[in-house]
């Protein structure tokens, strides 16, 4: 970045002592108001009052700059390994001047900014000057550019927005998806590398640009309904719909995770996070709460994916974090080097308030022994704990406390929430209402419409269910999707979303996802995507290079499955938790034909229909040497 605004690097040892000692996570009120009505419709709010919340993000900017201005705000390492570090101070300066070259281009909410690019330094600014300046952005996920293949979801996201200005960091890493999907008329603003085809501006230019009176006219405009961001959901249930987050959204739901989480509003937090920026967990959750207290966010460039993984390890030897957020994944894969590395661990746990999951249920094994090294390595044990929301809930509708902690359990409503949970097939539909509720999706409102029931309540699509239907304060589990659970031939209903969990927790590590099958049919199977890398554990004789088919065919791969299975029908109650016959699949589910979101999630239905034919293997009359049952 900028030499006059980008501090000079310095080592982690010194730059991530924002929190200079180790605090116990505290809990906020547990008591929440529960309320019935005739029809059976449930009503259930915190008694804790919200209270104000900031005008905007870029206020809490303004804050910090004054009042820790040399501090460290955001942190990357560079090409040789060494942190690049903006201070508040540097990183107000940046965002003052990238707004004033926005308001240059006269860059609207009709004519947004679209990132392409991962987390990284040059987005956090480029999207900081895009809030100063009252210019929404939106933050695309990299995997509609680097790794699908025909860039349809790509195509279609920037149609939608009809961007102003593109950036990527690199424009020849990028230059295919350009090619493909970024309108001609669109500003391209790259950091290097620009493509030999397409006319593009340097990055450099922004940054450079010298801020005027504009850009406090600008920012002072700015108000809690000002549109900040165009987050797009994962598309797990169809095509990713462009979420309006507003500043109120965002600064509300700071509010009430701190009120959820008190300690993390009593010490500037401390976070190595590589969640990405084009999801609601990493862009909104996570690096709005560093903002919000004026915390330091290093930047991990590691994910839990083989090959990827060291670099989170290396990270977290250097970086002590006081809140640690990761997917289930995450933690699994840590945990062979928490047992190696005395070291590792000493760092980690030095000033860890908590770990944060989220995403998917942490499986039992990996919360008890992630448990039992922190009480080894400290004496007491570090809190597991989650949350629950969506893209169109900014993201933290419910969050778990000192009574609704339980495995599993997801909490309660946040301070400023209301929940009204609707009898629907046997279960408990979720709809929710507040400030942190989006006011629709971009461009479609019919989508909108459909969003909302009558009473202005956002439909979440889950089920909750009590933890303790005689103590609502234990808070609830989740209970599936309402839009994945079908009907048996028999009229018996298939909760999908809590068989796919238990099933993924009794077949680890050996499967990743299961897409359940049985509509109108007379008994469950399914799809099984396994850890190929595991399952090569068990096939004896086989090598590094036998393909996925070889050794999903292999005899001890399959008795394993079987054995498996045998174990979790025996524990399934009644014919709607059983699963009659499985099949392995030999190719992961592709991204490009909407099989699979950009951040893993399976789309269920998208699966069922483009393998039909392995579906109907799965019910013929006579079996298949590939089924397992």
């Amino acid at each position: 970045m900028a030499s006059e605004t980008a501090t000079a690097a310095r080592s982690v040892a010194g730059a991530a002592t924002t929190a200079s000692k180790k605090l116990p996570l505290r809990f906020g009120p547990s008591q929440v108001e529960v309320r019935h009505n005739n029809d059976g419709t449930i009503y259930v709010r915190s008694p804790q009052e919200l209270g104000s919340y900031p005008r905007s993000m870029t206020d809490r900017l303004d804050h910090w700059a004054q009042a820790t201005p040399e501090r460290v705000f955001v942190a990357q390492r560079d090409a040789t390994g060494v942190w690049c570090e903006i201070t508040y101070a540097g990183a107000r300066a940046l965002a003052r001047n990238i707004a004033q070259g926005l308001i240059d281009r006269g860059l609207s909410p009709e004519r947004p900014i679209a990132v392409l690019s991962g987390n990284g330094l040059e987005h956090a600014m480029l999207g900081l000057g895009a809030m100063y300046a009252g210019v929404p952005y939106a933050s695309i996920s990299p995997a509609y550019s680097l790794v699908a293949t025909d860039f349809g979801k790509l195509r279609a996201i920037l149609d939608l927005l009809t961007p102003g200005l593109v950036f990527a960091i690199n424009g020849k890493q990028f230059s295919r998806a350009i090619d493909a999907a970024v309108p001609a008329g669109a500003e391209l603003v790259v950091l290097e590398n620009a493509p030999h085809a397409r006319a593009a501006t340097s990055l450099e230019a922004l940054w450079s640009t010298k801020p005027t009176a504009a850009v406090d006219t600008a920012h002072a405009r700015i108000n809690p309904d000002t549109i900040a961001k165009l987050l797009f959901t994962s598309g797990s249930t169809g095509t990713p719909k462009g979420v309006i987050n507003t500043q109120r959204m965002m600064t509300s739901n700071q509010v009430m995770i701190a009120k959820a989480f008190p300690s993390f509003a009593e010490t500037p937090p401390v976070v190595l996070d590589w969640l990405p920026w084009s999801h609601t967990f990493g862009a909104n959750h996570n690096f709005n709460l560093v903002l919000m207290h004026g915390g330091s966010l290093y930047i991990d460039d590691g994910k839990p994916l083989p090959g990827a993984f060291d670099e989170t390890v290396r990270n977290l030897r250097e970086v002590a974090p006081t809140v640690y957020f990761n997917v289930p994944k995450g933690f699994e894969m840590l945990l062979p080097h928490l047992r190696a590395e005395p070291e590792l661990r000493r760092n980690l746990f030095s000033r860890l308030q908590c770990f944060f999951y989220a995403g998917a249920a942490l499986p039992a094994h990996v919360t008890a022994e992630i448990e039992k090294i922190g009480v080894d390595t400290t004496g007491s044990k570090i809190p597991m704990i989650t949350s629950l929301g969506s893209t169109e809930t900014a993201p933290s509708a419910t969050s778990v406390n000192a009574k609704a902690c339980e495995p599993g359990v997801i909490g309660i409503p946040n301070a400023g929430v209301e929940m009204k949970l609707v009898p629907n097939a046997g279960k408990l539909e979720v709809r929710l209402k507040g400030p942190l509720i989006t006011p629709g999706y971009w461009r479609q409102p019919e989508l909108t419409q459909a969003a909302f029931d009558e009473d202005g309540y956002y439909l979440l699509g889950d089920a909750f269910r009590f933890a303790d239907d005689n103590d609502p304060e234990k808070g609830f589990f989740f209970d599936g999707r309402v839009a994945e659970d079908f009907k048996l031939a028999t009229g018996t209903w298939v909760s999908v979303g809590p068989m796919k969990a238990r099933f993924v927790s009794q077949f680890a590590p050996f499967a990743r996802e299961l897409v359940v099958a049985g509509h109108d049919r007379d008994e469950v199977t399914g799809l099984v995507i396994p850890d190929v890398d595991a399952c090569r554990g068990l096939a004896t004789g086989l090598d590094a290079k036998s393909g996925a088919a070889e050794v999903l065919a292999s005899a001890a791969v399959r008795e394993k499955f079987a054995k498996l299975l045998a174990a979790f029908n025996r524990d399934a109650a009644g014919s709607s938790g059983r699963i009659a016959k499985l099949l392995l699949l030999e190719a992961p589910p592709s991204i490009d034909s909407g099989e699979m979101t950009d951040k893993g999630s399976i789309n269920q239905r998208a699966v069922l229909a483009n393998w039909k034919a392995l579906v109907d293997e799965l019910y013929a009359d006579k079996a298949s040497d590939r089924i397992i049952r």
